[in-house]
């Protein structure tokens, strides 16, 4: 019968990987380098398979210490997670893991937020990135929730959860100071220039459709990867840009911009990914709760 695991041999085994040294560990660990060498050697029996192999002065993995740190990092991240789960409640300081897509409407980000934002006992901590890196943060379960406009594609889909949170029309927004009342979207589009997102995003991708149905060439003035850039520039009176109305709700307001036209068959989806895990974070799912209930 095979030995029951000892999970300190593995916090040491996986200390020991992460430094590729055995004195660097040894001193973080604050143990003798004799006595962690040996806890090692009693790991590598235990599962049978040796689990580095020295390359000049640093230990590397061997193909069973890759599994074996992969199983390790899992084993002490749900602890961690469920260390968090249980202490809600508690008086202990709870923290929000939140990352959202690089491009994203940050008014989007702060309506998804706001309910828990001031709260007690909670830390938020909001990172941006592509859709790439935070799906991987949020199965690695450095992310408790990723907010993005873009369900992952097939094959990348795998134990993620889309909450799809809201839709929004797409209109073609300018300068108020621009002559453009009453203007359907084809005497817009052949009227003024426009301010495009790059060909990445989705907004652009469906903006292209929409010319190419209706048979219109758009003047390009400007494109950027940025949506807090592209209102930036409707601003200034150069061209119209393709928006959900909810980019640009601060400038509606302050009567800086205005919606010259709403866009036929374009609109804009927000979702909150989760991955499918055993202990979700309660405030997670609160705000997906919460935001599920918008009417953009």
């Amino acid at each position: 019968m095979m030995k029951a695991l000892n999970f300190r041999h593995l916090w040491y085994f996986r200390q020991v990987a992460r430094e590729g040294n055995l004195t660097r560990a040894a001193r973080l660990l604050a143990v003798s380098q004799s006595a962690l060498s040996t806890q090692i050697q009693i790991l590598e029996e235990s599962l049978g398979h040796p689990l580095f192999e020295r390359i000049g002065r640093r230990l590397v993995l061997t193909e069973a210490g890759k599994v074996a740190l992969d199983h390790a990092d899992a084993i002490f991240d749900m602890g961690e997670d469920l260390l968090t789960t249980l202490r809600v409640g508690s008086g202990r300081r709870q923290v929000l893991r939140v990352g959202a897509l690089a491009t994203l409407s940050r008014n989007f980000q702060i309506d998804f937020l706001r309910p828990c934002l001031g709260r007690a006992n909670l830390e938020v901590v909001l990172s941006s990135g592509s859709l790439v890196e935070l799906t991987g943060q949020l199965r690695r379960l450095e992310l408790d929730v990723v907010l993005c406009n873009a369900a992952p594609g097939a094959g990348h889909a795998d134990d993620l959860v889309a909450h799809r949170l809201a839709r929004q029309p797409i209109g073609l927004f300018g300068a108020a100071s621009l002559q453009s009342h009453g203007q359907t979207p084809q005497n817009a589009l052949r009227t003024h220039g426009v301010i495009l997102p790059t060909g990445a995003s989705i907004i652009r991708v469906e903006f292209d459709a929409l010319c190419a149905r209706l048979g219109i060439v758009p003047s390009v003035v400007a494109e950027v990867d940025d949506m807090a850039m592209l209102r930036l520039m409707a601003r200034e009176g150069i061209g119209l840009a393709p928006l959900p109305a909810i980019v640009v709700r601060d400038e509606l307001e302050a009567g800086t911009l205005r919606e010259v036209v709403r866009l036929p068959g374009i609109e804009e989806a927000f979702y909150a990914l989760t991955f499918n895990r055993q202990f979700q974070s309660p405030v997670a799912e609160e705000l997906i709760v919460a935001a599920a209930k918008w009417s953009l």
